[in-house]
């Protein structure tokens, strides 16, 4: 695909800013304009000096103007090294030759990627399970679906070339059932409900989704209430139809009952009392890729997110 801000130097850039963009801070603006450009190579781009505004250097917060001629010239990063085994905890809640099923707790990213060059839960998977370093892509090895980073609960991870192959097949066909416990605000006026709104990348803040009509892709959550606090919070059992990033976040922040403890979503005043978004992966129903039988398999919650239902019922 041509890319018209990138000269003959693939590394040199040259962008005008259009009218719709005016007021954008200049690192918001390129992470939105040059996504194949990761938010650390640009952001010390800027601090270095190598990125300029008509001619002038600025910082990162600087607001763009209609028509500012912005230039630079970037610095190409070090290809990553393949991920390396390291030990990690994590749970495991069904092994076998085919694919693991793991309890990740939260807090632990699944792969690596800008910010976690290690200790992640492919380092663990490759120090527990070497056999899984040659399934899939080379720098997630065996991963055919992931959880967010502060996310705990079931995930599976393939082992062999046919697993990887067929989990990955069902996950695209929503073949697969995933069930999350969600603590979220608010009250919530019915038992149950269904959110069908499209998702798609922030058009400013490129680290969030939004609800998106003209961006967005399909995505589909149903909700259950299971218990309501008086302190104005509300347990709920979602499943995802789809699996788009951050679906369950989005959608349930969209009708005005954001996650508990997510910060990037929800209201960060009363989020503080949380050390993490309060959602948990409880349940994952999957199909075996050699027999075809159903496997169902559950993870109990964590210690924290149970210590925050505890307190909530005697508060």
């Amino acid at each position: 695909m041509e890319k018209p801000w990138f000269n003959e130097d693939p590394d040199t850039i040259s962008i005008t800013v259009p009218e719709a963009l005016h007021g954008v801070r200049l690192d918001q603006f390129l992470t939105q304009k040059i996504p194949e450009l990761s938010r650390s190579q640009l952001s010390a781009s800027i601090r270095s000096g190598q990125v300029r505004v008509n001619n002038k250097l600025v910082k990162a917060s600087y607001r763009l103007k209609t028509d500012d001629s912005i230039s630079a010239q970037i610095e190409p990063e070090s290809p990553p090294g393949p991920p390396q085994p390291q030990k990690i905890e994590f749970g495991v809640l069904h092994e076998d030759p085919s694919f693991i099923v793991i309890d990740k707790p939260a807090g632990l990213v699944v792969h690596p990627g800008s910010g976690n060059a290690d200790q992640t839960l492919i380092n663990g998977l490759l120090h527990r399970y070497s056999d899984i370093g040659a399934i899939g892509e080379p720098f997630r090895p065996g991963i055919v679906h992931r959880l967010d980073k502060d996310t705990s609960g079931v995930m599976v991870v393939a082992r062999t070339a046919k697993a990887h192959i067929s989990l990955a097949e069902q996950f695209k066909n929503r073949r697969v059932r995933k069930r999350y416990l969600a603590l979220v605000h608010g009250s919530l006026e019915r038992d149950s409900g269904r959110i069908v709104a499209p998702i798609g990348r922030h058009p400013v803040h490129r680290q969030k989704m939004s609800v998106s009509e003209q961006n967005g892709n399909y995505a589909a959550s149903s909700w259950q209430r299971l218990q309501q606090f008086e302190a104005g919070f509300t347990l709920v059992d979602v499943q995802i139809e789809t699996g788009r990033t951050h679906q369950i976040r989005v959608h349930m922040a969209s009708i005005g009952h954001p996650v508990a403890g997510d910060r990037l979503y929800g209201p960060n005043r009363t989020n503080n009392m949380f050390s993490r978004q309060m959602l948990h992966s409880w349940k994952l129903c999957f199909f075996h890729p050699d027999t075809g039988n159903e496997i169902e398999v559950e993870a109990d919650l964590p210690e924290d997110f149970a210590s925050i239902l505890s307190d909530l019922e005697t508060a």
